[in-house]
């Protein structure tokens, strides 16, 4: 497991999940507030990954240049990422045309009736 990740699992989840993941949540949060489109959640993320990979590298003596790693960590941030997107341009639709849109679920909207 430790050689598919990059670095022992623990420090892994600690660091993309924790560190990183706290990040990329607030990176889809931003993008949304900011009326941005859903597509620069990618870049983003990607950067973090790479961010996430050399700390792994530089703190914990992980593999630097682990493309399985490196996959998985764009995987789980980029799920974050999208996931804080659409929960906060729910909540923004919402708010700023309520008498338009109405939630419909924590990840969708729909026309009031």
């Amino acid at each position: 497991m430790a050689t598919w990740l990059g670095a022992t699992p623990a420090s892994f989840l600690a660091m993309t999940l924790v560190i990183f993941g706290a990040a990329a949540l607030a990176t889809g949060r931003a993008l949304a507030r900011n009326w941005r489109p859903l597509w620069q959640a990618l870049p983003y993320a990607a950067l973090l990954a790479l961010g996430d990979r050399f700390l792994l590298y530089a703190l914990f003596r992980g593999e630097l240049l682990s493309a399985s790693g490196y996959a998985l960590a764009l995987a789980i941030l980029l799920l974050l990422a999208v996931t804080a997107y659409r929960a906060s341009r729910v909540r923004l639709m919402v708010r700023q045309y309520p008498w338009l849109y109405e939630p419909a679920g924590p990840f969708f909207w729909r026309e009031r009736r």
